[in-house]
């Protein structure tokens, strides 16, 4: 159970590169790294493309007003001339500046975090692995759903046999708040992010479904996808070629087969994001807006609800405990959970400790990769008239 306490010797000067005052996700990046405040210590930042609006934003998040800086080459330059410098970085820009922000963090010696989907290109993505390890950084992507540890509980499970040979797997991310084009019109965070030059090849593949797929891989690390075939629309016609809604069908090399559906039309939705696993013997299945609770689900037997921080859980699952079985936990708690092994993974790096990393569980370079990797064959499939297509 997580109390507080450190986990590592001294709190990470920590410096955030967007995420101010406009942005939708940087409050989510703040809860999770310093619930812990043994784990991170922000002390500085360039928060906004608005040098004026981003020192305000800062100073009155508690950032010193000098070390509130104007842009990221800035604040990497400044930085690196202080005794007491940032030491890692997390990147909440929109997509298109990912690559070059990272690089440019990892060059100067620092650690990285960075918002998903980690960039445009798998190539670009084993560049950076490659400068990353090179120089002794680590990189994490902030699939914050991920942090649920019911998700590790079900990983548990299905390493243990409980519910036999995978067969299905059902994975679902939908919402229906940008069912017309008023969310465009109105907020500069959605506009970007249906514009193919600063979101990539994709919206909700990169923007939802990035999310689940990393989930679906942390419960079952063992299954790979052989070949999938994705079909995609643009109802809102103004967002062509992006799309807002898609539907995936995948086969895995074990021959189990799979269905994905992730969308932002879905009318009237607010939290359909769900994840179904079908075995030979039982089933799972978690949702996000029961985080708390696990379904069970045995051949012949009534249905089980597993609910969170009870002992009888897997002791992987319980590591990340909280707050108690009688007090529910959410996404707040999630970010913390993957933002404090985002720290413990910094220091052991920074010791050589390669056991540590060998055991941890968080989603790093190679996680932002293979999400990398599925969206470009999902829109290659999408661009091949939605036809079946090799998993390269």
């Amino acid at each position: 159970m997580l109390n507080g306490e450190k986990k590592i010797s001294r709190p990470l000067r920590w410096g955030m590169i967007g995420g101010g005052r406009t942005g939708q996700v940087g409050y989510k990046h703040r809860t999770g790294a310093l619930r812990d405040n043994t784990a991170f210590q922000l002390v500085a930042g360039a928060f906004d493309v608005d040098p004026e609006r981003g020192k305000d934003f800062g100073v009155n998040i508690g950032v010193d007003e000098n070390r509130c800086y104007p842009d990221y080459k800035t604040m990497i330059k400044e930085e690196a001339k202080r005794e007491d410098g940032v030491e890692v970085v997390s990147i909440a820009t929109p997509n298109g500046t990912h690559y070059e922000i990272c690089k440019a963090a990892l060059e100067a010696g620092l650690h990285v975090i960075c918002e998903k989907p980690l960039f445009f290109t798998s190539k670009e993505g084993r560049e950076i692995k490659d400068l990353a390890e090179k120089n002794g950084k680590i990189v994490g992507v902030t699939y914050g759903f991920s942090g649920n540890q019911m998700l590790l509980q079900m990983r548990a499970m299905i390493e243990q046999g409980k519910i036999g040979d995978i067969r299905i797997v059902e994975l679902q991310y939908t919402h229906g708040f940008n069912a017309t084009d008023k969310a465009e019109k109105t907020s500069d965070a959605q506009k970007w992010r249906v514009d193919p030059k600063i979101a990539g090849p994709s919206f909700v593949l990169g923007d939802l479904s990035t999310h689940t797929y990393y989930m679906s891989q942390l419960i079952m690390p063992k299954m790979k996808i052989k070949k999938l075939l994705c079909d995609r629309q643009s109802f809102v016609g103004t967002r062509a070629p992006l799309e807002d809604n898609a539907f995936v069908l995948m086969h895995y090399e074990n021959g189990a087969v799979g269905r994905l559906w992730t969308s932002s039309v879905n009318a009237g939705c607010t939290d359909g994001h769900r994840i179904r696993i079908v075995g030979s013997k039982a089933s799972l299945e978690w949702w996000d807006s029961k985080p708390n609770e696990l379904r069970h689900e045995v051949q012949g037997e009534p249905i089980q609800t597993l609910i969170r921080g009870m002992s009888y859980l897997d002791e992987q699952c319980n590591a990340d405990e909280r707050l108690g079985a009688l007090h529910s936990e959410g996404l707040s708690d999630a970010w913390a959970n993957i933002y404090l092994k985002f720290a413990i993974a910094i220091d052991a790096k920074n010791r050589d400790d390669r056991e540590t990393l060998r055991n941890l569980v968080y989603p790093n370079i190679d996680a932002g990769i293979e999400g990398i990797r599925w969206i470009e064959n999902c829109v290659r499939s999408a661009e091949n008239g939605a036809s079946w297509v090799d998993f390269e």
